[in-house]
């Protein structure tokens, strides 16, 4: 490994600073490979502190130091310095050389593309200058930045500037995580908002010159995200000037820092030519994402890195409201369980599987995971469901009250909910500690008029959790009788005991259940239910998910008949959804999802629920069958579909056209297996958006017949790199799973391939591992050539090759041969020297599996 004395980090030995810091000045002299960073920081100590101070510090050259304007004695340890310091306030000084140029691994100061950036979360601020890089010590930041770049910035209010300088200051305090800088010769989009209270504040996305075309909606989506957190929360903005910046090198998506909000490019540039309906809303909900951090993330923050979930979770329930407020609850919440699934269920179930709120970790970078952001969410949703509405705003009221200016923890989130409602949530604290996906059992019955409801949960071992207890579950009931009334509304149960019954009384009939309404709680359902109540519910059912749900579980029946009994496609289903799309009450973006089947991961993980052994190939030629079935059975629905909701006119972001583009789109899909791609040619020659043409492309490649397309898209998208990224990604995601290994390895030596810039490696290399059944292909050729690829990323970037890595999680599930090259990929990763800490953590966790 790169650093021998990276150490096991473990919650239960949080221990506060010993040193409260009151003030933070930094100078920087930027350089590409000699930026000089001279910091002044004022010290006082606590009852705790004994007269050695320890620094975060790592790739500095440490040219001088100092306390209170005398050398200083210090000493060069593991990951920093100890220094000897008087028992009384004291100043530090220090001066030190970096190298942003050199920088690769895109964490402190770097440089992109002739522009300096930082990216400080989580530990990036330690390789700009020695400093306590810890979530609990918050200071006030003044910076200078001496340059002679046009642009200079950073955190807070500006304070003042001149040729070659400028000074910023934050009067909020804040962790060294949240410092930002950017220099470089940009341009701004700017915008302006009056808060609330009548206070003027100056917007700005600041981008390259060629990309200026590209802002304005992220403009009005920092705008609408600044209205709603005032009308929904109360929060409003506290600078006077907010800042986001495009940066086109970028481990993440964006990140939050106090009044400079830092993009990877992919998260904030757009325009209809470039960008699809999926992009635009991406872009909303980040936006909104790290501009609602300014409070739950930033005036209150983490007290340490293992109560990330605490403003990530949060954040992202807020972002998830904030998208359905703007476009469509119903849509927004399948498409959100639709990625918990995939990404969050699949991560439950293996060897990378951790609580919500992690119990240790080696580098905190590989816990950035869906279960903190995407399950942390699902549990704030939980705790609202069942306070209700009007006890979580007083909660969150006082949340902020009580906690602003803290680096506070899921202790004190938890306290404001118990202080409102008088619940014990002793228990509900469970959904933080315990790993895995609980398993949710119902069994029913009738007897004269009264209707009993069985529930049932357990929960599978996970690494270092076997024995579990019984958690909190919110469970949304409706009842509908035969003739489709719901006799029932929804109702929550709250399943509090490891089985519960309870009952209904007054029916006239059996009703049929609707159970886990707007997916109540973050679980794996077991029921049983024949095709006619699923029918019935599709049908039906007034809950838009479980409408949806019931659909899937169709599909999802009839894909696993076929492939472990080489049965013909349900007719039933067939018939079924055909009369689903052909109802013109429901939404054009529900029936686009009702044609989305299941995916191999999907039903690679029931087979292997099951005791099964899943077979990717065997999977991939199911889906096939079952979607040539589909345009067959349903060919003159979906041709009608694709002409009568054609949208017309100049393009919109809107949900409204983008539900009519997602249904003509994915009928685009099936109607290409019929003609042989001519619709789909027709709708690529005319395109004016990249929503039509990408969904055009896209079908051609699927057929096997996109050769000429493929290359005039990348002739005249040759010089977008967003746009290239989707060129990259469609190609190995979307190919035939045995060309797929060959497909990528060629595009590995397309000049245009940048194997450190992070969007273009995880465009060409996401999508191969998308591509289920090729990545997954028999003769392991992917596993090898992602491995390659893998460890000459790592040292470079560990950060992106470690999560990366995280494609290999779910190996144990394979055959015998499979898991023999998976095993041995895992090995050579770990046996290579300089191996980095992120990547041995990860492979080292799905090594033990």
């Amino acid at each position: 490994m790169k650093d021998d004395a990276k150490q096991t980090i473990y919650l239960k030995d949080y221990k506060p600073f010993a040193y409260v810091v009151e003030d933070v000045h930094l100078t920087f002299a930027l350089h590409p490979t000699a930026t000089r960073v001279v910091s002044r920081i004022q010290f006082a100590p606590t009852e705790t502190a004994d007269g050695v101070m320890f620094l975060h510090g790592e790739d500095l050259t440490l040219i001088s130091a100092a306390i209170d304007g005398e050398p200083a004695s210090y000493r060069k340890v593991s990951g920093g310095i100890e220094v000897d310091v008087p028992d009384g306030p004291f100043t530090w000084q220090a001066e030190v050389e970096i190298s942003p140029s050199t920088n690769t691994a895109l964490e402190g100061l770097y440089m992109s593309s002739g522009m300096y950036c930082t990216q400080c979360e989580a530990e990036g601020f330690r390789k700009i200058t020695y400093y306590p890089d810890r979530p609990d010590v918050m200071a006030p930041f003044t910076v200078r930045i001496e340059s002679d770049m046009p642009v200079l910035l950073s955190n807070g209010n500006p304070q003042a500037s001149g040729d070659g300088w400028a000074e910023w200051h934050d009067p909020w305090p804040k962790p060294a995580y949240l410092f930002a800088l950017v220099a470089g010769e940009l341009v701004n989009h700017a915008g302006q908002f009056t808060t609330m209270s009548g206070k003027d504040v100056e917007l700005n996305i600041w981008v390259r010159p060629a990309d200026i075309n590209k802002c304005e909606f992220g403009m009005g989506a920092l705008i609408r995200s600044m209205k709603w957190d005032e009308e929904v929360y109360g929060r409003e903005y506290d600078l006077d000037v907010f800042n986001i910046v495009a940066v086109d090198d970028f481990n993440m998506g964006a990140m939050e820092n106090k009044g400079l909000n830092i993009f990877n490019s992919s998260c904030v540039l757009a325009s209809p030519e470039t960008s699809t309906d999926a992009n635009f809303e991406r872009i909303e909900a980040i936006i909104a994402h790290e501009y609602f951090h300014n409070w739950t993330g930033n005036r209150i923050t983490c007290r340490d890195w293992f109560q990330l979930c605490l403003k990530e979770g949060l954040t992202v329930f807020r972002d998830q409201t904030f998208t359905g407020d703007m476009r469509s609850h119903a849509v927004k919440r399948i498409d959100d369980v639709i990625t918990l699934r995939a990404r969050q269920f699949r991560e439950d179930q293996g060897p990378l599987a951790h609580p919500v709120r992690p119990e240790s970790f080696v580098e905190i970078n590989n816990f950035y995971t869906v279960t903190v952001y995407e399950k942390g969410a699902e549990v704030i949703g939980m705790l609202k469901r069942l306070v209700g509405d009007a006890a979580y705003k007083k909660a969150l009221n006082l949340y902020f009250d009580r906690h602003d200016g803290d680096a506070a923890t899921i202790e004190d989130w938890l306290k404001v909910f118990e202080d409102v409602t008088g619940r014990d949530l002793s228990q509900f604290k469970l959904w933080y500690s315990q790993a895995g996906t609980p398993h949710l059992h119902v069994t029913d019955s009738y007897d004269n008029g009264t209707y009993s409801l069985t529930l049932r949960q357990s929960h599978k071992p996970s690494p270092n959790q076997t024995d579990k207890q019984p958690m909190v579950i919110p469970v949304a009931v409706g009842l509908l009788s035969p003739n489709g009334d719901e006799v029932v509304p929804t109702q929550v149960l709250e399943l509090t005991e490891v089985e519960q019954t309870f009952t209904f009384d007054g029916l006239a009939s059996k009703p049929i259940p609707s159970i886990l309404r707007d997916f109540s709680a973050p679980v794996v359902l077991h029921q049983d239910q024949s095709d006619a109540d699923r029918e019935f519910l599709l049908a039906n059912d007034t809950d838009p998910f479980n409408k949806w749900e019931s659909g899937r579980m169709l599909a999802r029946d009839t894909l696993l008949d076929m492939i472990e009994n080489d049965a013909a496609p349900n007719a039933n289903y067939l018939a079924a959804l055909d009369r689903a799309l052909n109802d013109e009450t429901t939404d054009p973006a529900f029936r686009a999802l009702l044609l989305a089947l299941p995916t191999i991961d999907d039903l690679s993980q029931e087979i292997a629920s099951k005791g099964g052994t899943p077979d990717p190939t065997a999977i991939y030629d199911a889906r096939r069958a079952l979607r040539g079935a589909i345009a067959r059975h349903c060919g003159d629905t979906l041709t009608s579909l694709y002409k009568t909701h054609q949208v017309t006119g100049a393009y919109v972001p809107d949900a409204e056209t983008g539900g009519k583009r997602a249904l003509t789109n994915a009928a685009l899909s099936l109607i290409s297996l019929l003609d042989n791609g001519d619709t789909a040619r027709t709708q690529y020659a005319a395109a004016d958006n990249m929503t039509q043409e990408l969904a055009a492309l896209s079908a051609l490649i699927q057929i096997g017949a996109a050769e000429t397309e493929l290359a005039d898209f990348a002739d005249r998208w040759k010089d977008d790199r967003l746009v290239m990224d989707k060129w990259f990604s469609l190609q190995t995601a979307l190919c035939e799973p045995q060309d797929a290994a060959k497909i990528a390895d060629t595009l590995t030596k397309h000049p245009d391939f940048d194997w450190k810039n992070p969007n273009r490696f995880r465009s060409l290399f996401g999508g191969l591992i998308s591509n289920t059944a090729g990545f997954h292909a028999a003769d392991g050729s992917a596993y090898i050539l992602l491995t390659d690829w893998l460890i000459k990323l790592d040292a470079a970037n560990p950060q992106t090759a470690a999560r990366v890595s995280s494609a290999f999680d779910t190996w144990t599930r394979y055959d015998e041969g499979r898991k023999l090259i998976i095993k041995t990929q895992l090995d050579r990763i770990l046996a290579t020297e300089g191996i980095s800490p992120d990547m041995a953590e990860m492979v080292g966790r799905m090594a033990k599996a």
